[in-house]
């Protein structure tokens, strides 16, 4: 018989094997295709495809981090522009999850993602949203109300300006560990040829990313029409 320490040992190396399968595309889980709105297939097709908005719109912000200063609309308005694809992927994710743990069988057929992955799918939600979060916040709030102290500890002085720079080095972390896993997959459900000609749904998850599209066209104007107060700061923090 196997030690417990052998048997913690061989899930885990189980667990790395399957995410690597998957990630390099080795492996891929079957998503069931049922009528109306697609099913685990639809599903997959929304997930992915909003992950890729995502992916185009986190990397022209992160370039954006380049010269804060100069360009602070730009952030604030990329940022605005995440808000909405970053809650419809949160929710198209928590729906497949939902269905799966209720005993859904073409969800069930489906199946989980490799461990590793649901481990991190939490960290990569609750990152992201706080991250989107405070950034809204810090601008509805001001740049002077930004900076007034959260808590005090041991000489750290916490506001929420430091809450939204912790978040982000989370959200690094944990979203690149994520793309690692995700990416190949993501590609090959949305531009693999032929991969969406038989999935229904396709004007129902138009819709969803119209609705998408407008929402965060509508909270990118207003965010960076209300984010007077930073657009002369002098850094990343008070000024002088």
């Amino acid at each position: 018989m196997q030690s417990a320490h052998q048997q913690k040992g061989t899930a885990l190396q189980r667990a790395v094997v399957d995410s690597v399968a998957e990630a390099i595309g080795r492996e891929t889980r079957s998503n069931p295709v049922l009528p109306g709105t697609g099913g685990p297939a639809g599903n997959a097709l929304l997930t992915a495809w909003t992950a890729l908005v995502l992916l185009v719109l986190s990397l022209a912000e992160l370039l954006t981090l380049f010269n804060v200063r100069g360009l602070i609309s730009w952030h604030v308005g990329l940022g605005a522009l995440l808000v909405p694809p970053a809650v419809m992927k949160t929710a198209s994710t928590g729906w497949r999850m939902g269905r799966y743990y209720l005993g859904h069988a073409p969800y069930r057929e489906a199946g989980p993602p490799p461990l590793l992955l649901r481990l991190l799918g939490p960290l990569v939600i609750v990152s992201t949203l706080g991250l989107l979060g405070t950034g809204v916040l810090l601008v509805l709030l001001g740049q002077d109300r930004s900076h007034s102290a959260l808590f005090s500890v041991l000489g750290f002085r916490a506001d929420w300006v430091s809450a939204h720079q912790g978040f982000f080095a989370v959200w690094v972390v944990a979203v690149g560990l994520h793309l690692l896993g995700r990416i190949v997959p993501a590609l090959r459900i949305t531009l693999a040829p032929g991969s969406t000609a038989d999935v229904p749904g396709r004007w129902t998850r138009l819709l969803w990313f119209g609705a998408m599209a407008a929402s965060a066209a509508v909270l990118a104007v207003a965010l960076v029409h209300a984010d007077g107060s930073w657009t002369s700061f002098h850094e990343f923090g008070r000024s002088d």
